[in-house]
């Protein structure tokens, strides 16, 4: 499984643009509400896992029978998200990259511990991104090259108490040796001017979002 992909699809905000994102040979994970949205749109999920308090009981049936494998929990007695659990596995499978989609919603305690969650990635050294119909979220430690793409905008947030040695290269409002401490706003709303921009840190670590209104 090293060379594949993992994607992991939650039940938060779903749509034509995630099918979109599958390739031959990803690996698919269905996360509660998030496995019924693979099995609807023909996708059989690798795994599906959860405590599946958002699907019904004919839903639930169906993920059970279309699905490689389920891990099952109670609702009550866990201690992690079902998301958490997802990635935890992800992780252990040592893929080169895992995506995590529909991970963005309407409860924003859910929608800020998934952001959260890249730290388990970051630790894995596995590379991790939230993408949604309008951001891709990922969480780094030093230099990343960012391509020209559907979106228009880059934010840079500090993830730590302070980020030191931020450099930007290709973008609109370049940055040389920059310091972004947690509650600057310094780094919102920059835009790539080249075909390609470079993003380098020296310490600390920096939440990089990309966005499209």
């Amino acid at each position: 499984m090293k060379s594949r992909r993992i994607l992991l699809f939650a039940g938060g905000n779903l749509g034509e643009w995630a099918l979109r994102l599958i390739q031959e040979h990803d690996v698919l994970v269905g996360v509660d509400r998030g496995a019924w949205f693979l099995i609807e749109n023909g996708h059989s999920p690798h795994l599906s896992i959860g405590d599946f308090d958002s699907v019904t009981e004919e839903e639930k049936k169906q993920i059970a029978s279309k699905s490689l494998q389920v891990t099952d929990c109670d609702p009550v007695y866990k201690d992690l998200t079902d998301t958490e659990m997802a990635l935890q596995w992800a992780i252990r499978q040592h893929p080169e990259e895992i995506l995590l989609i529909g991970v963005l919603g309407t409860r924003f305690d859910h929608t800020l511990a998934n952001v959260h969650l890249l730290e388990k990635g970051l630790q894995a050294h596995i590379p991790c991104r939230i993408i949604d119909a309008y951001n891709e979220i990922r969480l780094i430690t030093d230099g990343v090259t960012i391509e020209s793409g559907p979106y228009d905008h880059l934010s840079l947030l500090p993830f730590s108490q302070e980020v030191t040695g931020i450099t930007l290269q290709g973008f609109q409002y370049p940055l040389e040796n920059a310091t972004l401490r947690i509650g600057d706003t310094l780094g919102i709303s920059n835009v790539l001017i080249e075909p390609r921009g470079h993003i380098s840190l020296a310490t600390g670590k920096l939440l990089v979002i990309r966005s499209k209104d």
